[in-house]
């Protein structure tokens, strides 16, 4: 453990002016007295580092040297750097390989990729399970430009033309990429962020880097904006409940479907299972709920049982009994 926490010291060192031994403790999450022993350790390595006492001080290494531990030159751990980045840091050891990418760069392109790993969420998904997708090329796009600091072109599938952005935040939730993205404030290249809006990825047509620069106000935070909108979507999401009865064979699969909007409760005779279900309306809640049959029962409320009384009808108009005897 001490030797990886060396290299994670090497590596901050020579990815930042000076590191006072607080802040490599906070790193390391060590105590300072450790974090200072790990420098005095480095030293006697033989690395070319020393302590600069003072108003600003810390340490630091001799004349900028560099040791390059990853073989990488700056440009390649730049996109080593956004890959992590498009598959999500799932596990602790992403999360250090991402840090440790992070500290390894060079400040010139550290600075692009800061930005980068700050706009980019992910999440689990809305509902059931899927596996975790790779970002599709609109979202690496979008990333490019947020490293760029440049404004983008976006233009929906359903749209006649593009319009000009700058984009805050690339997140996934579930098998779902999306963008946020705002227009500048006028004559500035920061962005409005009242006026920001989500995008999802999959339905733009087009999208273009533009030479434009394009910027977050500096009290932007792109985990919270992420975190309202996604609290905005649950709300709508789960607007309509219905309670149902379910055969107790397909609960886990019900339920799996269903994810977090569904919430089992207690059994009656016969051992089907009281759950509650929800969804943005009590036609997309009973849409949802017409493919499980009489598996699901729905006992409240009466508007998703007439829709699904509705569903039923149109599909007996459509399949029912044919008046030619055609086999």
């Amino acid at each position: 453990m001490r030797a990886d926490r060396l290299i994670q010291a090497l590596l901050l060192l020579q990815g930042r002016e000076s590191v006072t031994a607080a802040e490599l403790a906070e790193e390391l999450e060590v105590s300072v007295p450790t974090a200072r022993r790990d420098l005095h350790a480095l030293l006697d390595a033989g690395v070319p580092i020393y302590p600069r006492v003072g108003r600003g001080g810390g340490w630091q290494l001799v004349g900028g040297a560099r040791t390059d531990l990853t073989g990488l030159t700056g440009p390649e751990a730049f996109a080593l750097m956004l890959r992590l980045t498009r598959v999500g840091a799932e596990s602790e050891a992403a999360v250090r390989a991402e840090r440790k990418m992070l500290q390894a760069l060079p400040r010139s392109f550290r600075d692009a990729a800061e930005r980068v790993v700050a706009a980019t969420v992910h999440e689990g998904p809305w509902g059931r399970d899927e596996p975790v997708p790779a970002a599709p090329p609109y979202a690496q796009l979008l990333q490019d430009a947020i490293a760029a600091g440049a404004a983008v072109a976006l233009r929906y599938r359903d749209r006649p033309a593009a319009v000009a952005l700058i984009p805050l935040v690339v997140g996934r939730r579930g098998d779902l990429w999306y963008g946020m993205a705002a227009p500048p404030r006028e004559g500035t290249d920061v962005a409005d962020v009242s006026r920001m809006r989500t995008y999802r990825i999959d339905r733009i047509g087009e999208l273009r880097v533009l030479s434009r620069p394009g910027r977050a106000p500096d009290d932007f935070s792109p985990e919270q904006a992420w975190r309202d909108m996604v609290a905005i979507v649950d709300a709508r999401r789960g607007a309509v409940a219905a309670t149902v009865t379910v055969a107790p064979e397909v609960v886990t699969a019900f339920c799996r479907w269903f994810g977090e909007y569904a919430v089992a409760g207690g059994g009656e005779a016969g051992g089907r299972v009281h759950v509650e279900v929800r969804a943005q309306s009590a036609r997309a809640l009973a849409e949802q709920l017409a493919g499980w049959s009489a598996e699901v029962e729905v006992i409240e409320p009466e508007v998703v049982r007439r829709e699904l009384a509705a569903i039923g009808a149109r599909l007996v108009t459509t399949y029912g009994e044919r008046s030619d005897s055609t086999p």
